[in-house]
């Protein structure tokens, strides 16, 4: 589908192709000018409903009042102060998050600029701290694009052509997606069990001591991978097998994390207790900002053996702690009750679509998986791209994941008649790319 930008949108897109850097993964022709809360408006002057939330990040809205209050707060006292000395602000966002972790020992932090600072940070204090070398990944996982959280990612060969060799010492194995299970099941398993059978007999028994892993690193629910949920047993599991070979668990909350999915951390909704967790995106309402956060006793390693320039910036806490408050308040109470309302909606548009495999989530952090038909499953990739493009013309902003989903993550802050609204588009874009392919 051919999407024409507006006559200004064109002439930045034009300008942007000279200047900026071509490996951006932009989609369709959006320049924004402003927005407000779940709204946006391009510098054409249309309006969007905005279901991606610039992947997960604006998690108040955009530019809610009391998050930009505090930061211009914060701005006209100082805007930076490098990690060689202290400020308030830094230390106060850090009791907080030691308040809401998923530890039940205190926590804690190392602030960073972004989630894959915080993958890099976690993957070095397992080293330091296990005096291990080694690490387990999952396949379709997605951690980032430098080079530790590169090695680490899984999610599609782009990331990685061209950028070998990658660090050594990462295994990469299924990850337990009920809908595409990897893995033979024998009877009475789900594909949590077979994943943690094949991590025992054949990963452990055939080509990695698990004495010589210092982690293993996933998200509770993969992101870029497709929104996958695993099955309710896996986590836990997954502790257990951790805390049998001493293993550090690391779970990557950058984009599940912060209330997304109706519960401070993803891992709230397994019953589980990570070791370390990596938070970023929605932490800071679009502020750049990330977080590795870990368990009191593992952060023994000294003065000067991991540190940044940026990281803890003033103007980035003072977002942080506003959004932490605006959550706390509200808007994690308002994810159960939006999200619980689009899931419904999307599940009954699925009976009506039967290109729409599957529809899951939790909270706001949705996906929907498009299909050539329910029976092979197979994706459909270009009827997915078509619904992206059909919704962007219609005035609303998704974002696919996987192969062949869409994405559904707004602001928290979204009202039900935002939920509605957006969802209409969304049902008859499907219509108009059924029709059409």
């Amino acid at each position: 589908m051919r999407i024409d930008p507006g006559p200004i949108s064109a002439g930045y897109i034009e300008r942007d192709k000279k200047v900026i850097s071509s490996s951006y993964p932009r989609g369709y022709p959006f320049v924004m000018d402003h927005g407000l809360g779940v709204e946006v408006w391009d510098v054409d002057g249309k309006r969007y409903l905005d279901f991606a939330a610039g992947i997960a990040v604006n998690s108040t809205g955009h530019s809610h009042p009391e998050v930009v209050a505090a930061i211009s707060e914060q701005a006209q006292k100082f805007i930076h102060i490098s990690s060689d000395f202290y400020h308030p602000q830094w230390i106060e966002l850090a009791e907080k998050l030691d308040e809401i972790s998923p530890f039940q020992l205190p926590a804690i932090s190392f602030m960073a600029n972004s989630g894959s600072e915080a993958v890099e940070s976690a993957l070095k204090l397992a080293k330091y701290f296990t005096e291990r070398s080694q690490f387990i990944g999952f396949l379709g996982g997605f951690h980032g694009r430098t080079a530790a959280s590169l090695s680490m990612t899984a999610s599609k060969t782009i990331y990685h052509r061209s950028f070998y060799p990658l660090m050594n010492g990462v295994t990469h194995v299924p990850f337990p997606n009920p809908y595409r299970p990897l893995l033979h099941m024998e009877k009475g398993e789900n594909i949590g069990d077979a994943v943690i059978r094949y991590l025992e007999e054949i990963v452990f028994h055939k080509l990695l001591p698990p004495n010589e892993v210092a982690g293993i690193l996933i998200e509770p629910i993969q992101g870029e991978g497709g929104y996958i949920y695993p099955p309710d047993t896996f986590l836990p599991a997954l502790r257990e097998v951790c805390d049998k070979y001493g293993i550090l668990l690391i779970v990557d909350e950058v984009q599940s994390g912060m209330g997304r999915t109706g519960k401070w951390w993803a891992v709230d909704h397994y019953g589980v207790e990570p070791d370390i967790i990596c938070i970023a995106k929605g932490i800071a309402s679009g502020v750049p900002m990330g977080v590795m956060m870990a368990k009191a006793e593992l952060m023994t390693w000294p003065n000067g053996s991991h540190g940044n320039t940026f990281g803890g910036n003033p103007l980035a806490c003072a977002a942080a702690l506003k959004t932490i408050e605006l959550l706390e308040r509200e808007y994690i109470a308002n994810t159960q009750k939006t999200g619980a309302l689009a899931l419904d909606l999307l599940r009954r548009n699925q009976q009506a679509h039967p290109c729409i495999g599957d529809v899951r989530g939790k909270g706001l952090m949705i996906g929907v998986e498009f299909v050539k038909d329910p029976v092979s499953k197979q994706p459909a990739v270009a009827l997915r791209d078509e619904v992206v493009e059909r919704c962007f013309a219609a005035g609303l902003l998704v974002l696919g994941c996987g192969d062949s989903t869409i994405r559904i993550t707004p602001p928290l802050c979204i009202t039900e008649q935002e939920i509605r609204e957006g969802l209409e588009i969304f049902a008859h874009a499907i219509g108009e790319a059924e029709s059409h392919l």
